[in-house]
């Protein structure tokens, strides 16, 4: 294996998975793996990037710490001669962590500073300027995002905010820099280290930007960020003649489907009312699943009831509603309830025959896959920006998993059809 990523939720592993699935357009990417979890076993040599799945964004930080450091102990152990961190485009953290924290430790193991923290991601608006992050048109803590009901992000200085987080002062690399080409960033990131910073934002606000970093980066041990940071990272192991860029090709998966939505995302909420316009959909009530008038049984039923027609059963509400249902029985039984209503229908589902599965919501999305025991996931085409088809070989069935907010309004009969092997577009 050449690269090895870790990943803080299981939607993000997907996002940078299929990064260094595609590569950036010009000469292939990474024939990759996601590992749900630290795998037990060594892998083969077929695999060229492997991305470890972890749940660790909103745990506690020790955890968060200790589990990533597992992490890059097993990448370590299968060759990887270059490692990521990845998390949110958004930056998902509180003041306390765990971005820094988890960062920095994985610095110290590796022994080295200077490394680039750039959460952008312009495909999907998110962009870094002058250390500020910003959603579309909007500072990251005008964006909705500080309404996030974990990890409200209130400042948009993510440099700042990464500075709350970290033992170690942050540096900036500007986009002045970045536009001045790969041997200059390398430069700036050099400095940042001899003046003894272990991090450094990096500004980027295009493709082109996250390809000169990549390029900047080829022989550096660790980068941190967004799966935008792994876009030019690919072309480097093909220059070097240590990847070919050649993927294997999706046949798809036929057979019955279900669409799993637990995300309170604006994106997820209008996908939601576009698809339930002319597809089945059963709302869940958080009242309900609390009081236990609500089971897997009754989701099972209504889904198994309406394959074929492209059946979606979800738990989002307004933030202002998920606030309420927190407040009323408490924000971690609020969660744990509806991740174990969500793992054992979805486990149900599949023991039933189930084979094409798509996820919204990045918690959601990591209790299914926990509770699937999917395996290596194989990384298929892509549905849309930073959401790949993943293909469980050892379940035989094919899944999508998204953030919150990704996606365009059709994204969930997109996915159904590219699950299948069919073109979306």
């Amino acid at each position: 294996m050449l690269l090895g990523v870790i990943a803080d939720d299981f939607t993000g592993a997907s996002d940078i998975a299929n990064t260094l699935a595609k590569g950036d357009g010009s000469s292939g990417g990474l024939s990759t793996a996601q590992f749900m979890g630290i795998p037990s076993r060594n892998v083969g040599p077929d695999i060229e990037a492997g991305v470890i799945s972890l749940k660790s964004r909103s745990i506690p930080v020790a955890d968060a710490v200790e589990q990533s450091l597992a992490a890059l102990a097993w990448l370590q152990a299968q060759g990887c001669s270059q490692f990521v961190f990845k998390y949110c485009s958004t930056f998902d953290s509180t003041a306390e962590g765990n971005i820094g924290p988890v960062a920095e430790a994985l610095a110290d193991v590796l022994n080295v500073k200077g490394v680039v923290a750039c959460p952008a991601f312009p495909a999907m608006g998110r962009t870094v300027y002058q250390g500020h992050l910003f959603v579309n048109d909007r500072l990251l803590n005008e964006s909705g995002m500080q309404k996030h009901p974990l990890t409200p992000m209130t400042d948009a200085d993510i440099r700042r905010w990464l500075r709350l987080q970290a033992r170690t002062e942050v540096g900036l690399v500007s986009a002045a820099t970045v536009r001045s080409g790969p041997a200059e960033v390398s430069s700036a990131l050099r400095a940042s280290a001899d003046r003894g910073e272990t991090l450094a934002i990096v500004d980027a606000v295009s493709n082109d930007d996250l390809v000169t970093i990549g390029e900047a980066c080829a022989n550096v041990l660790l980068l941190t960020g967004g799966s935008g940071i792994a876009l030019g990272l690919p072309a480097n192991f093909i220059r070097s003649g240590h990847a070919t860029g050649k993927v294997r090709k999706f046949a798809g998966r036929q057979g019955a489907e279900a669409i799993l939505a637990g995300s309170c995302s604006g994106a997820t909420r209008g996908q939601i009312e576009f698809h339930a316009r002319d597809h089945p959909s059963l709302n869940i009530s958080i009242d309900d699943v609390m009081n236990g008038a609500t089971k897997s049984a009754n989701l099972v039923e209504f889904i198994s009831s309406n394959h074929g027609s492209a059946p979606l059963v979800y738990s989002s509400g307004t933030p202002e509603q998920v606030v309420a249902s927190q407040q009323r029985y408490g924000r971690e039984k609020v969660s744990e309830r509806l991740d174990a209503l969500f793992m054992e229908t979805a486990q149900n589902l599949v023991d039933r025959g189930l084979r094409r599965l798509v996820v919204a919501g990045g918690e959601t999305s990591g209790a299914v896959a926990q509770a699937l025991d999917l395996g290596d996931l194989e990384i298929g085409p892509e549905i849309s920006p930073g959401v790949p088809v993943l293909i469980s070989r050892q379940r035989d069935i094919a899944l999508a998993l998204k953030s919150g907010n990704f996606g365009e309004p059709t994204f969930f009969t997109d996915a159904l059809v590219a699950l299948a092997g069919g073109d979306p577009k």
